[in-house]
């Protein structure tokens, strides 16, 4: 009977996904849509345990909001630190914990992850921000969290600050402020921040083409690493979520996420046409790896060095694959004051603690829009309220841009008010960013 249901549920899926068959569905797709199914649900399962401190029924239940099919998939602790799910032995995956690196999904011939070592200071905070608290916002934001609970948005925590001080913060029951939540493509941006660090270092330049070995022969060997970190490489990459697309393959079924991207071949020359891409940004981050001497341990210390510790970020962790590559686009957890300091780096113009982490320009570059023909309102992997006539979010000033994730998850950055606001959450319908974020910019 579970079995039955499991295929029905998992159909009901698959059949809007694959219209075009008109009748019938391709056992590749039912096959696919289970490994989806069980590959998410161990990675984020694995993740929402060890990192945010969440129960199996509450990821479940947060599962169940991207498909009914989570309902059928089984959830269980394995020791050591793993996580497993089946959907009654037709499919299955599982995912390990380890302390500073989070959930990798398990795959036969996988990097040893365990032989990698961390920086033991890398999260010690030294200096803790600056509170001011002030009435008005933290009533603006109690208020917020209250709605969106009523409305079924459940907001998980909200937190400002003005002039680098955390003016207000309000949390939902079971979340606090040293809660890690996931910001989904929240990452994107933050990968961009780690490459503009390696500019500032001399390791990557925005114009640099001829990027990987694949491409040296073929029309990929224009693309430049500006085109990548605004979404204008021309690849044809699926960003699509459903059963066998580019993007849940990436995320959920395969080893190595950036090697989807790199196989992929152009259909619009470098820098023309703006098309939102996650596995562009999984290509920034193989890319970073690359250029930072090719190995994990590479790349892991880099972030650790370079990112964490100068922005004291305490409970920040950046999720790896099976290959060593940090999953840049999507696999970010970090508490809500750690969000807000990657945002105030931006506000400070790439300076932490008196020291320039970031090129002179790299924040005005990053806030730009791009060149391309159809859609300039993005930068360096930053969404954008400036670059038409008509403003993303109306009721927010002109320069306002951001970090913005999957279920409703935003760092938004308002430079005239010298201000950060975060909202982490778990929403299945789109967030009214305009409406509530507008309520809490007119107190500030």
């Amino acid at each position: 009977m579970k079995r039955m249901l499991a295929l029905a549920l998992l159909l009901a899926i698959v059949l809007p996904v694959s219209a075009l068959y008109w009748v019938g569905i391709s056992p590749f797709a039912v096959g696919e849509a289970m490994r989806v199914g069980t590959g998410m649900t161990a990675k984020l399962g694995c993740s929402g345990i060890y990192l945010s401190g969440f129960s199996e029924e509450d990821i479940l239940r947060d599962l169940a909001s991207y498909s009914p099919a989570a309902n059928v998939v089984s959830l269980k602790r394995l020791e050591p630190d793993t996580v497993a799910a089946d959907i009654s032995g037709m499919a299955t995956a599982t995912a390990r914990f380890i302390p500073g690196q989070g959930c990798t999904l398990a795959f036969p011939g996988m990097i040893d992850r365990q032989s990698l070592s961390l920086i033991a200071s890398a999260n010690e905070r030294e200096d803790r921000l600056a509170v001011a608290v002030d009435a008005g916002v933290q009533t603006i934001l109690e208020q917020v969290l209250s709605e969106d609970s009523d409305a079924g948005l459940d907001t998980r925590a909200l937190l400002v600050l003005k002039n680098g001080e955390l003016i207000a913060q309000a949390y939902r029951d079971g979340i606090t402020a040293e809660t890690p939540l996931l910001g989904w493509s929240m990452a994107k941006s933050v990968t961009a921040i780690l490459l503009g660090r390696m500019e500032a270092m001399g390791l990557a330049d925005p114009a640099s083409q001829n990027l990987f070995p694949a491409w040296q022969n073929d029309d990929r060997r224009a693309i430049s690493v500006l085109n990548m970190l605004q979404m204008s490489s021309g690849l044809a990459f699926e960003e699509i979520y459903g059963p066998g697309s580019d993007a849940t393959r990436m995320l959920f079924t395969v080893p190595d996420a950036s090697a989807i991207a790199l196989q992929k071949s152009v259909d619009h020359a470098p820098g023309e046409h703006f098309a939102y891409s996650s596995g562009t940004t999984n290509l920034l981050m193989r890319y970073a790896m690359q250029q930072l001497g090719g190995e994990p341990q590479d790349l892991l210390s880099f972030w650790q060095e370079q990112i964490v510790a100068p922005l004291g970020l305490t409970a920040t962790t950046f999720e790896m694959d099976a290959s060593g590559v940090f999953v840049g686009s999507s696999y970010l957890y970090a508490p809500a004051s750690d969000w807000a300091r990657m945002g105030q780096l931006m506000l400070d113009d790439g300076v932490v603690g008196g020291k320039r982490l970031l090129p002179q320009d790299w924040v005005a570059r990053a806030q730009a829009p791009n060149n391309s023909k159809n859609d300039p309102r993005y930068g360096y992997q930053f969404w954008l309220n400036a670059g038409t006539e008509e403003p993303r979010w109306p009721d927010l000033e002109a320069g306002a841009y951001a970090m913005m994730g999957n279920r409703g998850q935003v760092v938004m950055i308002l430079p005239e008010h010298g201000a950060v606001v975060v909202r982490l959450g778990w929403s299945a319908a789109p967030y009214p960013y305009n409406a509530q974020l507008g309520r809490i910019q007119a107190v500030l």
